[in-house]
Order: C-alpha cells, then structure tokens, then sequence
C-alpha cells in the first residue's frame, strides 16, 4: 500500500490531477499513464513522439488546473517551531531540539574534527584532480526547482562578492523538477544535465570538492517516520552518487526547505517542509555514529549548510529572517524574488564566515 500511494505522489506535475480514488472527475488525462511515462522520463528512457506530446499535454493540464493537496497529507500543527530556537527539553514528535540535537547548533566535537580533516584537503586541483595553484575548487548545488532559483541568485552575489576567492567555481547544477527521487538514479535525467553544466564552466569532475544538497520529495505523504525514511533512503544513495561521480568530494552541506505555510498545493506543504530538517540531522548523526552506509569511503563529510526554515511572519529568535506571502509565487511554495534572495544571502553569509565553510570559500 506504501509504494502504491509513493508512486503517483513522486511527480510533482502530477499532484494537481490525482484525489485519494483516481483522477479528478472531468479530467481528460489518463493520470496513471501519465505518472507511468513521466518515471520512463526521470529514469532517461526515451518516448515516442506521441508519447511526449501526451506528457506534455499532462504537465500543461497539471499548471492550469486546481492543484489542492492528497487526502493522505497531514495537515501542520497550528504552531511549528524552528528547530535552531528549539531546546532540549522541547520536542516535536520525539525530536529535541537544534540542528545537531539535545538542543545544539554547533557540530559536536567528533564532527568537527572529521570536517577539518575534509576542508584540509580542500585545494585548487587541476583538471586531472592533481593539486595546482592554476587550478580550481568547485561548487555544486545538488537538487530541485527551489534550490536551484535560489542557488542561481546565490551564484551571481557570491561571484561578485569581494570575499570570494578566485580560486573558486561556482556551478549551479539543481534542476526543475529533479528533487532527491530523481537523484537517486544512477541513470536519472538530472546527472547528464549536470554534467553539461560542469564542461560549459570548464570545470572536471575531479574538481569539484564541495555540495550543497538540499533535500526534498515532491508530493510527500503520510506519517513523518514514513516520508523521512523515503526521503533518508533517497539522499543516501544521491550521496554515494556523487562521490562515485566526484572522486575528490570532500564535504556536502545539507539544507532542508524553506517555510511552506502559504503553500496551495500537494507539492511540499507544511509540516513536510518543516519536517525535513529532521532528515538532515538524522542522515548526520548516522555518518557521526559510524553508520557503514555513510561512510566516508562512500560518502562525503555531512554538515549543516545555513537552516532555511523560518515561521512565515513570526521569524525566529536565531537571527530575523521571515518569510511573506509575498517571498513566493503563486503555489505558496516556489520562492519569488525576494524569496530568492532572502536564501542567497544565507547561503552567501553562511559560506564566507562559518569557520567550517570560509577556508574554501573566501580568499
């Protein structure tokens, strides 16, 4: 029954023709077919031409028609707290609070210790992967719609941005509709794009060292064990993906959603994003725990980059961002400009002065 309800809810074009018993009364898309052609896609298989016309066809009824959310979503509690204002006495749902746990906001000591170990090995490397002062240290986003709208603005304030070292290349490599499912695909639609990218910035895959992966799902549903385990399980192999395909990986920072109350769709709402934190923490404490599947011979270091989640108006006592009605588009869930921008200068601040993250990024 779980694989059943995962399914249809994995294509995010999709959440706007499918309720709890079928497609939407009235609706001329066959959605089922349509689900089943747009995996065929994400895996890299090839459609005819009719085929792709009837995608395209559901992709385009699925932007204009109603979006609302699956009966099998939860609806958030009237009042989430971000976690890096969370205690250890607080909780949500067994959680405590803080980003590394029992209430913390720094990487434990052990943590740390692995991190500069990492970021020592961080240099200019040329295109063979051999250290070289003419060389570069590349940065990659790793991930769907939001995170590359916001990666994009991000790149273009850093690259002109007098802290940035000029040893450093950005490349933004998250994807429309390419969320952590899609990733997880050794032969996924995202990783031939990706590396497209990478050769139109003269950059080799032997030169990127660091990640910013930012974890979500489309349509994600049920309990918060049951859409965390998926979305755990996901990123994990995404994980081993890339340091298959970027021997000299050394660090990937993880972020999870920014605030979704204003959602109007399936897509991503609340309390999934605000859940998804506690995905990035768990796959953290596993890689700290010594979990073989997170091991460094498979995985890079795992840290927090900046946490983006904020409660709507209310902000958080950690620093004053908040997020408006007016920080996104229409759906409630994709950033607007401002919404971009608000992630690109965490991104921009996190990365030019967090002690485990300046030593690559500035000068």
């Amino acid at each position: 029954m779980k694989t059943a309800f995962r399914l249809p809810f994995l294509a995010a074009f999709l959440l706007g023709g499918i309720t709890l018993f079928g497609q939407t009364p009235g609706s001329s898309i066959d959605w089922d077919k349509a689900r089943q052609l747009y995996q065929r896609e994400q895996r890299g298989g090839k459609l005819s031409t009719e085929e792709q016309t009837y995608l395209n066809k559901a992709k385009e009824a699925r932007k204009g028609g109603g979006g609302g959310r699956p009966a099998n979503q939860r609806r958030a509690p009237d009042s989430l707290k971000p976690l890096t204002d969370m205690t250890a006495e607080e909780s949500y749902e067994g959680e405590d609070g803080g980003l590394y746990g029992k209430g913390s906001n720094t990487p434990p000591e052990l943590l740390k210790k692995s991190a500069e170990a990492a970021l020592s090995q961080i240099k200019p490397l040329d295109t063979e992967g051999k250290p070289s002062d003419s060389g570069t240290i590349a940065l990659v986003s790793i991930s769907m719609s939001n995170a590359t709208q916001e990666f994009s603005v991000f790149k273009t304030i850093a690259d002109n941005d007098s802290r940035k070292s000029g040893k450093l290349t950005i490349i933004d490599c998250a994807q429309g509709g390419q969320t952590m499912a899609a990733w997880a695909q050794p032969e996924g639609r995202p990783w031939p794009e990706a590396m497209n990218r990478l050769q139109r910035a003269e950059v080799s895959p032997q030169q990127v060292q660091v990640a910013w992966v930012k974890l979500a799902n489309a349509g994600p549903a049920g309990s918060k064990t049951e859409h965390l385990a998926t979305l755990e399980s996901d990123t994990i192999k995404v994980l081993h993906l890339l340091k298959e395909r970027f021997p000299n990986l050394r660090i990937a920072y993880l972020g999870s959603r920014i605030y979704a109350g204003y959602a109007t769709t399936g897509l991503n709402p609340e309390p999934y994003a605000y859940e998804g934190a506690f995905a990035v923490r768990h796959l953290i404490q596993q890689q700290v725990s010594g979990d073989e599947s997170l091991a460094l011979t498979q995985s890079p270091v795992l840290l927090w980059g900046p946490y983006l989640w904020a409660d709507g108006e209310k902000g958080r006592k950690f620093d004053d961002l908040k997020y408006t009605k007016e920080d996104f588009g229409p759906d409630g869930t994709h950033p607007s400009n401002t919404g971009r921008e608000k992630v690109a200068k965490q991104l921009l601040e996190f990365f030019a002065t967090n002690p485990l993250a300046k030593g690559w990024f500035a000068k």
